[in-house]
């Protein structure tokens, strides 16, 4: 008598594949909008995440560009009556080691600007006007949009410069139009770019020192001053300030670094960026819950299947592979949907913003590996529930 030996009952890989495909192929908008909960959650982690990234990579080429040297000093507001900078501040200044330059702008609170002399005297706009140094724009990085800036000749006449917001907010497009500057009409010879590091210049009206003397009673004492000066000496430079321009009461001047006002814009919107990923993270939870109900109802619609399998002599193990790996599958699904969906909406949001794209393979290498996660966790009771139904009962159901 010939003796046979029965190995162990096998399940290969691409069977179980085919047997997870088979309940996604038979209920196809079922799977769908499962695997949707899981595509929306992953797409919005990766789209938070992505233009974060984008942002933060603008923020760094933007002050790679501009230089984060740049140091501004003014009059404290915190140690009592507010003292004005003395006249010769941007001279005492550049004698500290390792300043480059140094400019100042002095504000002339009782000078407002108007587009012509027939508007209301109350209807400033909030446009500032401010006594401008020849070398303004060398220390601030500002660049002239259109015209020319002031020099020694049109800085003694009534001439303007105006800053980006003010130029459009007075509807100065170009050069050579009037403005009503005080009780006179000044030309506009100039329009200012934006000046990111130093944003009060966008909403200005710059004239030269000679002319805001003469015509406007400009006292001479600057309200603000720039200083630029090596990479290597900001923090010594910047702790020496104070006590150069007012060596009697150093306190009396606040000194401040305009890029760290940018960097730390950045931290609100990075605290921002956690919320929007928290929530990203919810409906990612809930996607894993919808996995989790379409598995459970699969095998209670499935039951005479399951019964079927298990008298044709498919093991419990079987139908535990089989089960789980249907719910990886459908997660795995949704995750590369979501990943996809993520990384367009990165793209066009980075590009309408003027950024370089940016998203990170971590993120969706973690993204895509959640998915599998939550797949699992989702279908592992489901799938052991279907395991343990017993043939008998499951065909007599």
């Amino acid at each position: 008598m010939t003796s046979v030996r029965h190995g162990r009952s096998r399940l290969r890989a691409s069977d179980v594949v085919h047997l997870g495909t088979a309940g996604l192929r038979a209920r196809p908008a079922r799977a769908v909008l499962s695997a949707l909960g899981i595509a929306i959650g992953i797409a919005a982690m990766i789209a938070v995440l992505g233009t974060s990234a984008s942002s933060r990579q603008r923020l760094n080429s933007q002050l790679d560009a501009l230089g984060t040297n740049l140091l501004t000093a003014e009059a404290s507001q915190s140690a009592g009556p507010v003292t004005p900078l003395p006249e010769s501040s941007a001279e005492q200044v550049k004698r500290i080691a390792g300043v480059e330059s140094a400019s100042t702008t002095g504000l002339i609170e009782e000078a407002h600007v108007y587009r012509n002399r027939h508007i209301d005297p109350g209807l400033t706009g909030g446009i500032s006007v401010l006594a401008a140094r020849l070398d303004l724009p060398d220390v601030v990085g500002a660049r002239v949009r259109s015209g020319s800036w002031l020099n020694q000749a049109t800085a003694t006449f009534p001439t303007v410069v105006l800053g980006d917001t003010a130029a459009r907010q007075l509807g100065v497009v170009t050069p050579g139009s009037q403005v009503r500057l005080g009780d006179r009409n000044f030309a506009v010879v100039g329009i200012l770019g934006p000046v990111p590091l130093a944003p009060e210049l966008d909403r200005a009206a710059l004239i030269g020192m000679p002319v805001a003397r003469s015509a406007l009673g400009f006292d001479g004492h600057p309200t603000t001053l720039y200083e630029r000066s090596s990479d290597s000496a900001v923090d010594t430079v910047g702790s020496l300030i104070a006590s150069s321009i007012r060596p009697d009461d150093p306190a009396a001047v606040s000194v401040s670094r305009p890029s760290d006002a940018l960097a730390a814009k950045k931290a609100v919107d990075q605290a921002f960026t956690g919320l929007l990923l928290a929530l990203g993270s919810i409906a990612l939870l809930v996607g894993g819950i919808g996995v989790a109900n379409t598995m459970v109802i699969s095998v209670l619609e499935r039951r005479r299947e399951i019964g079927l399998r298990r008298a044709l002599g498919a093991t419990r193990r079987h139908i535990r592979h089989q089960f789980l790996a249907e719910a990886l599958l459908l997660s795995v699904l949704g995750g590369l949907a979501g990943a996809a969906l993520g990384g367009a909406v990165t793209v066009v949001i980075a590009l309408a913003n003027g950024w370089i794209p940016v998203i990170p393979p971590l993120v969706v290498a973690a993204g895509v590996g959640a998915t599998l996660l939550i797949g699992g966790i989702a279908g592992l009771y489901p799938a052991i529930r279907a395991a343990r139904t017993p043939p008998t009962v499951a065909l007599a159901g």
